[in-house]
């Protein structure tokens, strides 16, 4: 980040750049890299628990699948062996739940198969964080960078760009295109203003949904009733009501009775209480509330990756200074998205003023110090020497094109 210093606004002022967790690890000491590499793994949580999340709920679905068939096949065998049939009647019978059988055979090695792969890329995380040292740190991080923006694109709905770079950078098993391809379909459904898919994934993950205590079906479930109301069929709409939203009532009364009212009030309304309700920001407002609801339950993190990292090094650069008209260009914060991304962030705290040098961007300090050129502009010693051995000690301020020799610089103090 860059400040004003002198009366001219020529120096700068720059902030360290933030450390990351995953820094360079040579020359440490063993226990020293150790704590290094325990700090920057809490950075891989969402990494590691999205695929282990995903794992273990394709496990239960499994599960699920094989309880509900194998007591179906034992219900069919109890029925049979209580029912006087004749032979031809319990061949049939039992052909039938052979071929039940076979067919949970086929799901059961179908789920095995999902869950090795699942398994398999859970694996290549850990192999991966694992790989980490001094000698591929680079390349490493190269990786690691790639990985955010891939998580940025799928978050941003760029799903083929995102796959495209993951498979073209050999990091397939390190990304979550197929998680965030569960999400896309429902998030296309419900702006395409369909509740159906949502509510199925609500249906799958009600467990879970409602030990966070989530609204989402209960919201997805008026946002139905709703649309029946504007489409003026009222009788449909309170036989919905009655199945679905009822037993709801205990614990949402007044969104209930709010929501009941448009039967009166229709969806032509000009009360704003109930027009809200009618507006179509409400499927804008699930597709916001599901993003969050899905993120919880794999334990992501609700902003992509890249924004909280740069928010990280944002933090550190951000000074009043930055969103003034004549923020120098070499300062991310001049741009106005980044600004916007640092909006709320609290300003970097400095207690000294550290001058950057706008040539070199080298700290200008008592071993490179700040010299003023006759014009009022300041640079570094060692940008102004180098120039002047280039151009027989002549020196052309690179901001106005202002000539004078080196010998007419005068050496400015840091107090």
């Amino acid at each position: 980040m860059e400040m004003d210093s002198l009366i001219n606004g020529n120096a700068a002022v720059s902030a360290p750049p933030p450390t990351t967790a995953l820094i360079n690890l040579t020359g440490t000491t063993p226990s020293s890299k150790l704590t290094q590499l325990t700090e920057s793994l809490k950075l891989e949580h969402q990494f590691l628990r999205v695929p282990f999340e995903h794992y273990k709920k394709t496990i239960r679905a499994n599960n699920r699948a094989v309880e509900k068939e194998v007591s179906s096949v034992f219900s069919g065998v109890i029925d049979a062996a209580g029912t006087d049939m004749s032979k031809d009647d319990a061949v049939e019978h039992l052909t039938s739940l052979v071929s039940r059988l076979q067919g949970l055979k086929r799901k059961l090695e179908e789920g095995n198969r999902t869950e090795h792969l699942q398994a398999q890329r859970c694996r290549a995380r850990l192999d991966h964080l694992e790989s980490v040292d001094a000698e591929n740190i680079s390349e490493w991080g190269n990786t690691r960078l790639k990985r955010i923006l891939v998580d940025y694109m799928l978050r941003m709905s760029y799903y083929d760009t995102g796959m495209k770079l993951a498979d073209s950078s050999n990091m397939l098993d390190l990304v979550d295109i197929d998680v965030f391809q569960e999400a896309r379909r429902v998030i296309n459904a419900l702006q395409n203003r369909e509740v159906a898919p949502a509510l199925a994934w609500c249906a799958e993950n009600k467990s879970r949904l409602k030990k966070s205590k989530s609204k989402l079906e209960f919201q997805l479930r008026l946002q139905e009733f709703i649309e029946l109301v504007r489409a003026e069929n009222s009788m449909r709409a309170i036989t919905y009501a009655q199945k679905y939203l009822a037993p709801w009532g205990a614990t949402h009364i007044k969104e209930l009775q709010r929501v009941m009212a448009t039967l009166a009030f229709k969806s032509h309304t000009e009360c704003a209480t109930y027009k809200v309700l009618f507006e179509l920001k409400q499927w804008d407002n699930l597709v916001d509330q599901f993003k969050q609801e899905f993120c919880r339950l794999y334990g992501m993190t609700l902003e992509p990756l890249l924004n909280i990292y740069l928010q990280a090094g944002l933090s550190a650069l951000k000074t009043p200074y930055c969103y003034e008209d004549d923020c120098t260009k070499e300062d991310p914060l001049s741009q106005e998205s980044f600004r916007k991304l640092a909006l709320p962030l609290p300003y970097s705290k400095q207690h000294h003023s550290k001058l950057v040098c706008y040539i070199t961007k080298e700290l200008m300090d008592t071993e490179n110090p700040p010299q003023v050129l006759p014009n009022g502009y300041v640079y570094s010693t060692k940008a102004l020497e180098e120039m002047a051995n280039k151009n027989n000690g002549k020196i052309t301020c690179p901001r106005t094109g202002f000539i004078c020799n080196y010998s007419e610089m005068l050496k400015a103090y840091i107090s």
